[in-house]
């Protein structure tokens, strides 16, 4: 028995005989009242016979350290963690806050039935202590070459996905089949999906009006081209060139990330609608008439590219620095030109980055509604009709389940499609062995389109952010351009009083929950996220493809819906956590862990696992082989999903806007509600306060995470080529 197994059946019959059972808000007169009052040990004496039974997985998962012997060992591992995590399940589910929960309850026992409230602090350490414990036995069985590390967090990460987001994902679309009294009704699911208004297409004709299924997956395609299109011209500049200006260029195409929403939406209407400056000045010096066209189809697809392209850059700067300098050095060893060597060996070696790149921008464009909702005018798409049709006067949720259900159905298509395109290929260029070369110069024609793309976009990007420091620092954008601090003033005051420093502005409560919430889910998305990119890479086991679907089912759909969903699930037992900052961290988690992962299997695809193996068999464990080998040649990937975790956590609105509280008011909350109020002063004063926090924490991980460092010389030190004088 292996310290770390005894360990975990410890903490078991802590959680069990010691920690609170039920709630995560208990409250008691002193701390022994509160850890052993309100075990489930206590609550089963005094009359909750139904968490009694659980004595007995625990009592087996002792029998291996009472009795010697290897070969049983896994066995009674396996079995103890099996019937306790069925057990905590069963009564978790067979009974709620009203009694029994199931009809055949009902009738077999009687109504109402025992009464309980949701799993606390001793329910989660019980159940993840039976949940390590069958992982130890599975790998005492032989399961991942008895790697129990490799067992313990494949066991982890799917019961997290499981609970936290095929749980509440399946509770909302469920409701798809069901009509409005709840009754299984097939019937209407079929009427709904077969709508006219979803795939109708009229967009053929004179009428030039598609069905919202079409606009989206138009709109998606159109996103997901052109942010990874925009991405890699960023990452070859900063990367492959010697630029000058290359730091700043970075700076620009990270920062429509940190934008929270409506903010680049309201900065485009400011320059280019009727009233706008551009518009402006293009019909008194030129005559153009003003006119809507920025609201439809373009105003979306601007806003999008403006608000992904940093997570192509993210996901892909780290494949282009990965590339081994030595191949291309071959290809041009053998007389192959510069143009040749880019387009057979250095494009091909990106296609995982390209492939995920494409993946996260298609899907995050599917998934948006604040851009679309604020300039989507007469072009509908599904993330906004979901929206109305849960908030709206219709309140059908069946109707926003249906089309949650094809977005997941176009997203399934975009991952088969990905997977189809990469195939079976080895994408590996960073090996164990020295490499010290110098990344080839660009041809001078992929580097003039990275410069005429990615220069122009940092120039617009530059001008829209002009627009919204001009918006918060006047009166009323577009009528009174009076300079003022008033809005800062109003939202972020501090006065000085008798017992100290007092923060009276409006916007302070909700800017501390915000800060304290993303510093929470950042480091426990990029650790989950990169752990599951290891795991999909490095490992194999059954059902793997749809595990890793299932790590971005909650990214495929609206933040709306996922926070609906959360409500439904999580509002009543077994797991009652609605109204606490806890939903909030794990919400954010599982809704950004899609970027983690997908960053990290496209720079993990590039790593030899030949460094894995050599460290195995020089005696690591898997723990020690993944802190010393792999995360030091992964901090692109960590980079990436600790600033996009941080900043969507930051700026993220759909997703929690039904979850926040008055105690957990979150910073988009706030903005969205001064938009409504016509206060777009003080809502723009405040995105800019924010996006200058986000931009000191993404310097802060930067110089945390540091660089990865493969041994070569970057592009800007490359001596300029010499004459070779042949020594006799």
């Amino acid at each position: 028995m292996s310290r770390a197994t005894l360990g975990w059946i410890v903490l078991g019959w802590v959680g069990f005989a010691l920690l609170p059972w039920y709630g995560f808000n208990g409250a008691a007169s002193s701390v022994s009242d509160y850890f052993v009052s309100g075990s489930a040990l206590v609550h089963g004496l005094r009359g909750a016979w139904w968490l009694l039974p659980i004595l007995v997985p625990l009592g087996m998962a002792l029998v291996p350290v009472l009795r010697a012997g290897e070969a049983t060992k896994g066995r009674w591992l396996v079995a103890a963690g099996l019937s306790g995590l069925a057990l905590i399940i069963l009564q978790g589910f067979a009974i709620g806050l009203n009694g029994w929960t199931l009809d055949i309850l009902r009738s077999a026992f009687g109504e109402p039935g025992p009464r309980q409230a949701g799993m606390g602090y001793g329910a989660a350490l019980t159940s993840t202590a039976f949940l390590i414990v069958l992982c130890h036995g599975l790998a005492a069985r032989g399961w991942c070459r008895g790697d129990a590390f490799v067992t313990s967090s494949i066991g982890v990460v799917i019961a997290l996905i499981t609970v936290f987001v095929f749980f509440p994902v399946t509770t909302i679309l469920a409701s798809a089949f069901a009509d409005n009294n709840g009754n299984f009704a097939p019937a209407e699911f079929v009427a709904k999906f077969l709508d006219k208004s979803i795939w109708g297409l009229d967009c053929l004709s004179s009428n030039l009006r598609c069905g919202v299924a079409w606009n989206t997956l138009f709109l998606g395609l159109l996103v997901g081209v052109g942010t990874t299109a925009l991405g890699l011209a960023f990452a070859l500049i900063a990367t492959r060139t010697g630029f000058r200006y290359k730091k700043l260029l970075r700076v620009m195409s990270v920062l429509p990330i940190i934008t929270p929403p409506f903010v680049i939406g309201l900065a485009l209407i400011l320059l280019f609608g009727r009233s706008g400056a551009l518009s402006a000045v293009l019909w008194d010096w030129f005559g153009i008439p003003r006119s809507r066209w920025i609201y439809g189809l373009p105003g979306v697809l601007i806003a999008q590219l403006l608000a992904f392209t940093p997570i192509a850059f993210l996901v892909l700067i780290g494949v282009v620095q990965g590339i081994s300098p030595t191949l291309e050095e071959a290809s041009q060893t053998l007389r192959a030109k510069s143009w040749t060597t880019f387009w057979t060996v250095t494009l091909p070696l990106m296609r995982p980055g390209l492939a995920n790149a494409f993946l996260l921008g298609f899907v995050e464009s599917l998934a948006d509604f604040g851009n679309p909702l604020v300039l989507g005018g007469n072009y509908e798409v599904l993330s906004t009709k979901i929206f109305f049709a849960v908030v709206g006067a219709q309140q059908d949720q069946g109707r926003a389940a249906v089309l949650s259900i094809i977005l997941l159905a176009f997203t399934l298509g975009a991952f088969w499609l990905q997977h189809a395109w990469l195939g079976k290929k080895v994408y590996t260029t960073v090996t164990g062995k020295g490499d010290s070369g110098i990344p080839l110069p660009l041809p001078r024609r992929v580097a003039l389109a990275s410069y005429l793309t990615a220069i122009p976009w940092a120039m617009f990007t530059v001008v829209i952010y002009v627009m919204i420091g001009v918006g918060a620092f006047v009166r009323s954008m577009g009528r009174d351009y009076t300079p003022t601090l008033e809005h800062f003033l109003t939202a972020f005051r501090i006065e000085r009083s008798g017992s100290g420093l007092y923060f009276s502005g409006s916007a302070w409560d909700s800017f501390f929950a915000t800060v304290k919430v993303a510093a929470l889910s950042a480091p426990l998305t990029a650790a989950i996220g990169l752990l599951t990119a290891y795991l999909l890479t490095r490992q194999r086991f059954s059902g793997q493809r749809s595990f890793e679907f299932g790590t971005l089912l909650s990214f495929a759909i609206p933040g709306t819906v996922v926070g609906v969903s959360y409500i439904l699930a999580f509002n009543v037992p077994p797991i009652e956590i609605t109204g606490t900052g806890f939903i909030l961290v794990m919400c954010f988690v599982f809704r950004n862990m899609p970027v983690g992962v997908r960053s990290g299997i496209a720079t993990l695809s590039q790593i030899d696992k030949s460094l894995d193996e050599a460290s195995l068999t020089l005696g690591a464990r898997s723990a020690t082989t993944m802190r010393r080998v792999v995360l030091p040649l992964l901090r692109p990937a960590i980079v990436a999903s600790l600033v996009y975790s941080f900043v969507r956590a930051m700026t993220a609105v759909s997703a929690v806007i039904f979850l926040v509280t008055a105690e957990y008011n979150m910073a988009t909350t706030y903005i969205v509600g001064r938009v409504e109020a016509g206060e777009f002063g003080l809502a723009i004063a405040y995105s800019t306060v924010l996006i200058v926090v986000m931009l000191l924490a993404i310097v802060a991980i930067q110089l945390a995470v540091g660089e990865r460092r493969l041994g070569r010389r970057s592009a800007s030190t490359a001596p300029s080529p010499v004459a070779v004088q042949a020594v006799p």
